[in-house]
């Protein structure tokens, strides 16, 4: 078992149910697994190979604060149990470590992330729409619809629909009520959230972008706008973390037993 996660842990006990997979055969590879699923890969850091099977979803690596070798050695421990990578926040010295050391490795420029993609690919599972109140706070939702399409996720945008001119997003009422789950991006006021909430019977994530002047406070006005929020279907991730909201989003919308 190379790549430990839920999925190829329930196939091996439905083998084991069926009769094609011994018994003790099944023991011996899962005893190869389990007691190792966390190591050291190199001197900072600690890997958790047990979090797709508890989470869904291996290790997500926050790539802003460290090295590009360190990156590079990170990456290399967690594709060797996993067939999946995603690594947030990456500037072009960093991208360039990462595709050096990894031929497949996917650059997503405007969301600033790195992905890997091995195995079999199967069609997302539709329901997450992605909202931005304007065009600067398409970075940040492109963060947030990477994480999703990473997760088994097809999500859908809509963008530049802000307060300013409302008409816009009441435009796109049909749309909007077709999801299962919006994440909805803004900055300035960040005001666009509510309305959304008032328009939809689903969970609404809310994204404060750091977008706006002056007392914008690189992103604390519209956190402070969407945690009061009156609708109450609105609940509010961290300061462009769009990472948060795409991983939430995703788990909102995965399949009841999936």
């Amino acid at each position: 078992m190379s790549g430990v996660n839920r999925k190829s842990v329930e196939e091996l006990l439905e083998g084991v149910r069926r009769g094609d997979v011994d018994v003790a055969d099944a023991a011996t590879r899962l005893a190869g697994v389990l007691p190792g699923m966390h190591d050291r890969h190199g001197p900072v850091a600690h890997l958790d190979h047990h979090r797709a099977l508890r989470c869904g979803f291996p290790e997500v690596v926050f790539g802003e604060a460290k090295t590009p070798g360190d990156l590079v050695e990170i990456a290399h421990g967690i594709l060797e149990r996993s067939e999946s990578l995603l690594v947030t926040r990456v500037d072009a010295e960093r991208v360039a470590a990462l595709q050096s050391a990894l031929p497949d490795a996917e650059h997503h420029e405007r969301a600033r992330a790195v992905t890997v993609r091995r195995g079999e690919r199967t069609e997302g599972r539709r329901g997450i729409l992605i909202v931005t109140a304007g065009t600067g706070d398409v970075p940040v939702a492109e963060e947030a619809r990477v994480t999703a399409e990473m997760m088994g996720q097809a999500p859908e945008a809509l963008h530049d629909v802000g307060v300013a001119g409302i008409h816009r997003v009441l435009g796109e009422s049909e749309r909007l009520r077709e999801a299962r789950v919006v994440v909805v991006a803004a900055g300035m006021e960040g005001a666009l959230p509510s309305v959304v909430g008032g328009l939809v019977g689903v969970p609404v994530i809310a994204v404060p972008t750091s977008v706006g002047y002056g007392l914008a406070l690189d992103g604390l006005a519209p956190l402070l706008g969407m945690m009061n929020a009156c609708a109450p279907n609105v609940c509010v991730v961290n300061i462009d973390n769009g990472f948060g909201a795409g991983y939430l989003a995703s788990l909102i919308n995965r399949p009841e037993g999936g």
